[in-house]
């Protein structure tokens, strides 16, 4: 059965929204965040994600190709494209006009495809045909940047990394969870404040949440599960209105 894990991100989206002040208020207090967290992974233990994958080859690559791209698209892609070719060897033989065929109706294609036939190239060449652990070594590769880094180490490493994509940072920002200017700012606040027992999930929980509950345009606070603790401004009077 194919894996899954969510990533999405659009550079021109990193500017909070109008109404998080972010000189208003500090990050909240630790006992909040813990227990935002425990509600959290008492809603959902085990959070599931959304680019579909079976190798930690085939994460690296939805990952690189969701920038600026929906999950839905990217994994309509890859199902075809994994199943054709699912190894560095299999994609590099394509070529980027081969590879370009299988992911024409993602945005950005054919940087995208250039990017994964030069990945696919490195990957060959330098590490044996496997996906490096090291951020460094995967930072080197066309078209990683460090969110992409941090996807690759938490989902398929396992390890304790948080990568911000617009969904994390407004849900950070919002909330008053780990409130930053940019996206490096806001990861280094969360890997500092998440207790250590749910930071290896945080990642997951924080991005769902953002997509289905604390959306851009209209937060569903009435159905929040953490609204009684989330120090955003104008949720109030919307939380209230929807639970009287």
């Amino acid at each position: 059965m194919p894996r899954h894990a969510s990533i999405g991100a659009l550079p021109n989206q990193w500017q909070p929204a109008a109404s998080i002040d972010h000189a208003a208020h500090s990050a909240m207090n630790a006992e909040k965040r813990a227990e935002i967290f425990r509600r959290l992974h008492a809603a959902n233990p085990a959070p599931t994600t959304e680019l579909e994958y079976a190798t930690t080859f085939q994460l690296l690559v939805a990952v690189i190709l969701s920038a600026q791209a929906t999950d839905k698209s990217v994994n309509l892609a890859t199902r075809t494209l994994f199943a054709d070719a699912p190894t560095p060897q299999c994609m590099l033989a394509l070529g980027e006009t081969g590879l370009a065929k299988y992911i024409n109706r993602i945005g950005l294609y054919n940087a995208k495809a250039k990017n994964v036939i030069a990945t696919c190239r490195q990957l060959i060449e330098q590490h044996g045909g496997e996906v490096p652990r090291e951020r460094d070594a995967l930072e080197a590769l066309p078209g990683v940047g460090r969110k992409t880094a941090n996807v690759v180490l938490n989902t398929a490493f396992g390890e304790a990394t948080i990568a911000v994509d617009t969904h994390i940072f407004r849900v950070a920002n919002r909330t008053r969870l780990a409130p930053g200017k940019t996206p490096l700012a806001v990861e280094l606040k969360l890997l500092k404040s998440v207790p250590d027992d749910y930071k290896a999930d945080a990642h997951h929980w924080l991005i769902l949440h953002g997509r289905y509950v604390c959306k851009s345009r209209k937060p569903e606070c009435w159905r929040c599960a953490i609204a009684d603790l989330c120090e955003y401004r104008d949720k109030t009077r919307l939380y209230e209105d929807r639970t009287q």
